[in-house]
């Protein structure tokens, strides 16, 4: 067993949660068991997720999408108030972690995936994003393969770049309008989660490779290397719960 509250300062110092402006409070949203033996890691909270982990055991859940976004309004309707009910009644916590959980260069979503793709960083790019290169250049189609392996789903690509790709851009999730940024910085290819309207025409007008990847898919390494590196560090059992989403 662990303190729940050591879990969450280490998480947050990690992450270097005060650096980010977040959406929503980062860190600890919901409090239950002062002591944590089992984490549940999942990428979005909902209350599938909040079932299966009180079904698991778990004390503690780990998510990148938590609640009270403050672009919602501020009513707990029938949605949140599901939710919480489940938290209160199995006395689950609730740890979330966005943009910091985006942008950490080890357990970050960006760093994970690109690492799993091959992709060696060289800066930051955007405001959570990485810019690197490949080990050598590739078609543009044998790397979609290869992004369709990672993430478990068949990505959207408008290949408008060069026959060759090397150097790659990547904001996971909802990262479609940093497209026109990555062109003017001389990438070959951008990845994301979700597309735009306008990717289409922006990619074949600015000669880019565009590739969307789905905003959970591109999203499910990043919980998971933190889930590890707590467990690892506080003695916890954990488990990653999927939850399919098409987008």
């Amino acid at each position: 067993m662990a303190a729940r509250d050591d879990i969450v300062a280490f998480a947050d110092a990690l992450l270097e949660v005060d650096r980010w402006p977040e959406f929503a409070p980062p860190g600890v949203q919901v409090i239950g068991a002062p002591e944590v033996s089992k984490l549940v890691a999942g990428v979005s909270a909902s209350a599938e997720l909040f079932e299966r982990a009180a079904a698991a055991g778990a004390q503690l859940v780990l998510v990148h999408h938590g609640l009270f976004w403050r672009n919602e309004p501020l009513v707990v309707d029938r949605r949140l108030r599901r939710r919480l009910e489940l938290l209160f009644a199995a006395d689950l916590s609730l740890l979330a972690y966005h943009l910091a959980l985006d942008a950490h260069p080890e357990v970050g979503n960006n760093a994970q995936l690109a690492r799993a793709l091959g992709v060696e960083p060289e800066r930051q790019f955007g405001l959570v994003g990485i810019g690197g290169a490949l080990a050598a250049p590739v078609e543009v189609d044998a790397l979609a393969r290869r992004i369709a392996d990672v993430t478990g789903r068949e990505p959207v690509v408008f290949a408008h770049g060069r026959e060759r790709v090397e150097r790659i851009a990547i904001v996971t999730g909802a990262g479609g309008h940093d497209l026109v940024q990555a062109a003017h910085e001389g990438y070959d290819l951008y990845l994301t989660g979700e597309p735009e309207e306008p990717s289409l025409q922006t990619a074949r007008e600015l000669g880019i490779h565009f590739v969307a990847a789905g905003h959970e898919a591109t999203e499910r390494l990043g919980v998971q290397a933190l889930a590890a590196r707590l467990a690892e560090r506080f003695g916890l059992e954990w488990e990653f719960v999927e939850i399919p989403n098409p987008v």
